[in-house]
């Protein structure tokens, strides 16, 4: 009987990039024999497409966006959010305690609060990061107090890492927060990560091994990713639409159509996710340089930033190029005409394009994406990180030069051998058998047994 499965409530926080690893996560889980509801928030939720027939439960509980009668600072919407949803969670497990009671909540590890409402409501608690284990390395030594910010102009060695220079550091200039508040609630992931009962990450073992071993030391990480391809490990993803959940409508069929007639290796796929914003005089450098490369490419520029096109670009391009407002990014990734990824470094493009053995143009914007673009170069040397000038602007002559690198020439080819090598590494981690796919039968094993 369904009733009898363990049930697992899965909390993501309410952004693409997190949301679509939780229920990937999430569909492991259920393919497994457990019963999981995925918990999305109100705002997101009304926006959200999600799949069909997923072999999961999706609920909605508020996150007090309803009552916002004026727009909120950061910390403003941090205050509401944690307030509204720990509030409305323990009264969400509460209301199922008697039909369908819970055994853990696994949470997005941006919120630690949410621990504390599961174990007071009597569940174990199972923090999920959805960054890469470098990343949370630096943020763990801004919760100890070993790195300040804002950051001092020295170079940084820390345990089991390639060296780091400030711009390879998590960058939040950008936000109009003078209390830094998004700086202290990704330290704070390690406020009371002691009480976790299971901490899992999205990214595998042979990706980042010294990382792994050293911060497996300080807690008992358990890799579970590439989360996508623990359902698919190797294999073709037929259809996006039904397996991830969208905040942006999906142009699937002109993308996958476009790329059907290119041959093989010979587009550039440029995205820079679901909330990173170029402004305008970046993004006229970075469609001249597009034409300059002389390249097909498939330009994926949601709906809210197109009027930063240059004029008529669209028809000026249109034997060259396609730009679209979304696409299916996994799909896109696995056709054989993708020659590159030009990528804004997000944890998540990332994986897909090492799941996938495309080689990368690293053009970071904020956050982690900083890191990982390091990472991307210098330590797993699948890609090339552009340079900007002293007005920390890309120009088009850099762009042009990197995309014929990685194209043409024979840094690219070594590039495309080294992206092949962790495509392989990926399939062999999600595997049966392999580091994360036996995380998380063991985490299964013992939720059965409980």
């Amino acid at each position: 009987m369904a009733n009898d499965k363990p049930h697992i409530l899965v909390l993501p926080f309410p952004a693409q990039g997190h949301i679509n690893p939780a229920l990937e996560f999430s569909k492991c889980l259920a393919s497994h024999g457990l019963k999981v509801t995925i918990i999305l928030t109100s705002r997101v939720s009304k926006s959200a497409q999600v799949p069909l027939n997923s072999s999961i439960n999706i609920e909605t509980i508020s996150d007090g966006s309803e009552e916002e009668k004026e727009p909120e600072s950061i910390e403003g919407f941090f205050k509401r959010f944690n307030a509204a949803v720990s509030q409305n969670l323990a009264k969400f497990i509460q209301e199922r305690r008697e039909t369908c009671p819970a055994k853990v909540l696994v949470y997005d590890s941006v919120i630690p609060w949410a621990l504390d409402v599961a174990h007071q409501e009597g569940l174990l608690g199972a923090s999920f990061f959805t960054q890469c284990l470098g990343v949370c390395a630096v943020y763990y030594h801004i919760h100890q107090g070993l790195i300040k910010y804002p950051y001092e102009d020295s170079d940084l060695l820390l345990p089991s890492m390639t060296p780091l220079e400030v711009n390879d550091l998590p960058y939040f200039s950008f936000i109009p927060d003078p209390n830094n508040t998004v700086v202290r609630l990704l330290a704070d992931q390690f406020s009371n990560l002691d009480e976790a009962d299971w901490i899992f990450i999205n990214t595998f073992d042979k990706l980042e091994n010294e990382v792994l071993n050293w911060m497996a030391s300080q807690w008992p990480f358990r890799t579970v990713g590439p989360t996508f391809s623990l359902m698919y490990p190797g294999k073709k993803l037929t259809n996006e639409r039904n397996h991830k959940i969208n905040l942006f409508e999906l142009n699937h069929e002109a993308s996958m159509k476009w790329l059907a007639s290119r041959e093989i290796g010979s587009v550039v796929y440029v995205s820079f996710g679901s909330v990173a914003s170029l402004n305008e005089e970046q993004t006229d450098e970075l469609a001249q340089g597009l034409i300059m490369s002389n390249c097909y490419f498939l330009w994926v520029v949601r709906a809210s930033e197109e009027h930063k096109l240059p004029p008529n670009f669209t028809s000026m391009t249109s034997e060259k190029g396609l730009v679209v407002n979304w696409c299916p990014q996994t799909e896109v990734l696995a056709h054989h005409a993708v020659a590159c990824f030009m990528t804004h470094c997000g944890w998540n493009s990332t994986l897909e394009a090492l799941s996938s053995g495309v080689p990368l143009i690293a053009m970071p914007q904020f956050v982690d994406q900083m890191t990982n673009s390091k990472l991307i170069e210098d330590v797993f040397e699948v890609g090339l990180r552009v340079k900007a000038d002293e007005n920390g602007l890309v120009r088009r002559e850099e762009i042009e030069m990197c995309i014929k690198q990685v194209i043409q020439g024979e840094k690219g080819k070594k590039l495309k051998e080294s992206a092949g090598k962790w495509k392989e590494l990926a399939k062999e981690a999600a595997d049966k058998g392999g580091s994360s796919a036996t995380n998380v039968e063991d985490f299964v094993s013992k939720l059965l047994n409980l």
